[in-house]
């Protein structure tokens, strides 16, 4: 799987996860807090499926 994500749109998604699954522990403590793992993975291995589908990039490096 080629990388397809730049290092601003990764980090969002790690932060944005970890957000979310954070709702599961505190806050309102709603499993929904589990939907978090999709951004969390997807930004810690750097593809996207949908982006690959949608013919998005956002990593800096050139196609090879």
């Amino acid at each position: 799987m080629p990388k397809n994500e730049g290092t601003l749109d990764r980090a969002l998604r790690v932060i944005a996860g970890l957000v979310l699954l954070s709702l599961v522990f505190v806050g309102p403590q709603t499993l929904w807090g589990l939907i978090g793992i999709v951004p969390l993975l997807t930004g810690l291995a750097g593809y996207c499926p949908a982006y690959s589908m949608l013919g998005i990039n956002t990593c800096p490096m050139k196609k090879g």
